[in-house]
């Protein structure tokens, strides 16, 4: 993402997703009790420096998007040196010299902060990145860290779409519909993937999709609550693929008359699975 002049605050328009270091560092202790989250803070400070009288579209400073990309990293279970380069993502379009990120912060660091610019998403296994995942040496691979750095930046964007041109809300929304959230549920982070779908189809379907989509999350509470989350993924993807208002209505009823029978029929599987 190119740096911005400082510019006018567009009326009514602050960043309402922006969050603060210490839900980042609380994040971080969480899930790495006893981390030595000083890396963090020091990223923190040298973001601050070099995005200094840099705003976003919303009007907010510059650096409340660097937070709040960490903060997501942080909240999907990533150790400090993660964290520390999602807060350093964007400090390559700053005229902070590379050398100094090596030196400040250590080459895997600068490595880390260099790719999420440089290398494409089709060139990044997709692998289980949540919290509880299981992975050989404890951390996540280079490749998986810098996923999660783009997929933390590009759910923050979409948190803040509201501050594009409607052509370019659209063409991001796409993306982060055919692309984004497919890889963050493929790399185990059903949550996220979530959120940059719903975020991509108020934009491209702004009314009656949100509305469908609120209502098929509803009658998951009548199925059991372990086959809650895939049939609501099911549901919403179906969804997402039809393109007119009527058969997007016509779907959601289908569903409605059918849920009852669907979750007798979990309830009656689970009960015979488990006798």
């Amino acid at each position: 993402m190119k740096t911005r002049p400082r510019t006018a605050r567009r009326a009514g328009g602050r960043d309402a997703a922006a969050a603060s270091l210490p839900q980042v560092l609380t994040a971080l202790r969480l899930h790495h009790p006893g981390a030595d989250v000083s890396l963090v803070e020091r990223a923190h400070a040298e973001a601050a420096r070099w995005h200094a009288g840099q705003t976003r579209r919303s009007g907010d400073p510059y650096v409340t998007h660097c937070v709040a990309v960490a903060a997501v990293v942080a909240d999907a279970g990533m150790p400090p040196a993660v964290v520390c380069a999602a807060m350093l993502h964007d400090i390559t379009d700053t005229l902070c010299p590379p050398a100094r990120v090596v030196e400040y912060f250590g080459p895997d660091v600068a490595r880390l902060v260099a790719d999420v610019v440089a290398v494409k998403l089709v060139d990044l296994p997709v692998g289980g990145l949540g919290p509880g995942a299981a992975r050989p040496t404890g951390r996540p691979t280079h490749e998986e860290a810098v996923l999660a750095i783009r997929l933390a930046d590009r759910l923050h964007n979409m948190r803040t779409i509201a501050f594009l041109g409607p052509a370019k809300q659209h063409g991001k929304a796409r993306e982060t519909i055919d692309v984004f959230a497919p890889l963050a549920r493929a790399a185990g982070l059903p949550d996220m993937g979530r959120e940059l779908h719903d975020l991509s189809t108020a934009v491209l379907r702004p009314a009656s999709s949100a509305v469908s989509a609120r209502v098929l999350t509803l009658l998951t509470v009548l199925l059991p609550s372990a086959q809650r989350a895939r049939w609501r993924e099911e549901w919403h993807a179906e969804l997402t693929c039809l393109p007119e208002r009527g058969t997007r209505a016509r779907f959601v009823l289908r569903v409605l008359l059918g849920a009852p029978r669907l979750s007798l029929t979990l309830r009656h599987r689970a009960r015979w699975e488990g006798s």
